[in-house]
């Protein structure tokens, strides 16, 4: 039960959703002076959504066969590209240690100072 929520599908959840917003919208249209007339769109737009919903799934009722689920990834020329990199800036920073950290001179003190 992936597609599941609260043991109802994803769908039923969309479909209140929508209805609980036109809701709450045509609740604060009627409480607003003068746009009463607003909770019309309202009714319709959540009334499309919801037909919208029925009569057109996104899934078949019934579920697929079984199939042999194949792992592949398909992340792999990025993460090799992203290694690289990494890589190259690990090598650029160790060849800027040597100029800037090992070869920085060392000046002598003076021994007595008066």
């Amino acid at each position: 039960m992936a597609g599941t929520v609260l043991a109802v599908g994803t769908g039923v959840v969309v479909i209140a959703v929508v209805w609980i917003a036109a809701l709450v919208m045509g609740i604060m249209l009627l409480r607003a002076s003068g746009a009463a007339l607003g909770v019309i769109p309202v009714f319709l737009l959540a009334l499309t959504i919801t037909l919208a919903l029925v009569f057109f799934p996104r899934s078949p009722e019934t579920p697929p066969p079984f199939k042999e689920i194949e792992i592949v990834d398909t992340l792999f020329i990025g993460r090799f590209v992203l290694l690289a990199v990494a890589g190259l800036v690990f090598l650029f920073g160790l060849f800027l240690l040597v100029p800037f950290h090992l070869l920085e001179p060392v000046y002598a003190k003076e021994l007595r100072t008066h």
